[in-house]
This record gives C-alpha cells, structure tokens and sequence, in this order.
C-alpha cells in the first residue's frame, strides 16, 4: 500500500510538471507569433489579446492625478450616449451641434468667430450645408465640437433631418435687428423637434452691435418677445454679436457645461441695452 502511495504521488508530480512546461512552451510560441506580427507590420487586436496568468491587480491610486488619468480612460472607453469617438483619433469625442435660422442673419459669420483659425482645416460644405469643427479640452478629455449649419434661404429645409439627427444641441438663431426672424424661429424649433426630442435648445439673437443703436423703446419690445419665445421653446437665450466677439464664446461654454454637468458661473443678465443672458 505505501508503495502505491508513492507511485501515485510520483504519477501526479510527473503530470503537473508536464503541464507547467506545456503552459510555458503555449506562451513563448505566442509570444513569439506576437513579435512576427508586429515585425510584419499587421495589427494586432489587442482587445483580445491573452494576458499572462495569475496577474497581480493594479494597485490602488494613491493621489488625485492617477484618480483622474483612470477616470479619463475610463470616459475614453466607454463615452456617453450620443458621443462618438473619431475613426482616426481613438481619444476624440466628437459632438454634433445644429445651427438653424433664416438667412442673412449671421448664421456664418458667428460659426466663423467661434471656430477660427481651424475653419480652414476642417470645413467643408455642401448644397444647402456648411459644417465646421472646433476641438478643445474638457477635464483633461478632448472635445471635437461638430457644427452643422442649415444655410436657411426656403430651398434647404430637406437639410434639417440630417443637420439635426443626432446633435447634441440646436442653436436657433435670428437677427435682433429684424422682427420677422424672431418670428421664425418657433418654425425652425418645430422643424428641428421632429427629428431631434432630446438636443439642448439655444435662442440666440446675432448683430447685437447694431441692436444697441436702436430706440430704447424697441430695444425693450424686441427684448421682451425674446424672452417670451425662449421660456416657449424651455431654451436659454444669448444675445450676441460676431463683429465684436459678444457671449459666442459663452453659448458654447454654457453647452459644455450643461452636457458634462459642469458648475456655470456666468449670472443672468437682464438688463436692456446690455447684450441678454437667459437661463
């Protein structure tokens, strides 16, 4: 009997030992394959790539900065709904905005202020269509704003389901010099609800630098009606101006913020005469 007993033990040592040598010869073939692929010049996908047995975890981070480089590429994998990342940047959130409202309002030239010099990089335009990007960094994450811009002369009203599926906001825009653009603007909010439910609302009057030339009197109607149709349309309200860089920069802050739950510092502001902030 103990003879038997220890043939048996030498049988099951014999066996763990092959198995142990076959694990690692598995590995080195592996490893080895690994390397003619790279030296090939072939992608690997690392997703599925085998990972090393019995591993260590990770140890905890110890100080805010690691906290915050894990929460990035935790944000990086796994992006919220309606965030894409870009095809040639795996580390690029990339945002759609519509901009809507009748022509010759300053639609354009507003896009143009915000995106800058990146204007000649990335935009591009089609019948009906101009579109441009604007990247920046958000906590650390980089932010690719995609804007859609719907020229608004009556013939491109078919560009509205393609400029508005799937943006994040939609900015309305018309002229604070001009009644009749404000009028459009509860048009182009029903046009842009049929296709979007859940973008964020912006009202946004342009050409504040001539508004302010206006009579007092009208300045405070055309103010008033504003706010009116922007509490209708549950949308914030920025008056503003392209020429001399007036809240554009703010519109897209007040986005931001509102998109990734960020603190809002700017105070409303009310007064007529003074370029309008609502909220």
């Amino acid at each position: 009997m103990p003879q038997f007993v220890t043939k048996l033990n030498n049988s099951t040592t014999i066996r763990r030992r092959f198995h142990h040598r076959v694990s690692l010869l598995r590995r080195c073939i592996l490893r080895v394959l690994h390397r003619i692929l790279l030296c090939s010049g072939r992608k690997t996908n690392n997703t599925y790539s085998m990972l090393p047995p019995a591993l260590p975890s990770p140890p905890l981070p110890t100080t805010a900065e690691s906290a915050g480089e894990i929460a990035r590429e935790e944000m990086d994998v796994a992006p919220p709904a309606m965030f894409q990342t870009h095809d040639l940047d795996s580390d690029l959130v990339s945002l759609k905005i519509s901009l809507l409202g009748d022509c010759q309002i300053g639609k354009t030239s507003f896009l143009v202020k915000y995106v800058g010099d990146e204007k000649e990089k990335h935009g591009s335009q089609m019948e009906g269509l101009n579109q441009m990007d604007k990247t920046l960094v958000v906590k650390g994450v980089r932010i690719s704003y995609c804007i859609w811009e719907v020229q608004g002369d009556g013939k491109t009203e078919d560009r509205i389901p393609m400029a508005c599926t799937d943006s994040v906001a939609i900015l309305i825009m018309f002229d604070l010099t001009s009644r009749c653009t404000l009028n459009s603007v509860l048009g182009w909010y029903k046009e842009a609800r049929k296709w979007n439910q859940t973008a964020i609302p912006v009202l946004i009057g342009t050409k504040f630098d001539d508004f302010i030339q206006l009579p007092i009197d009208i300045q405070w109607t055309i103010a008033n009606e504003a706010r009116k149709y922007a509490k209708a349309l549950n949308a914030a309200l920025f008056f503003s101006s392209a020429t001399y860089n007036i809240n554009v920069n703010k519109i897209f802050k007040f986005i931001t913020a509102k998109l990734f739950d960020l603190p809002w510092k700017v105070e409303r502001n009310l007064n007529v005469g003074e370029p309008i902030i609502d909220f």
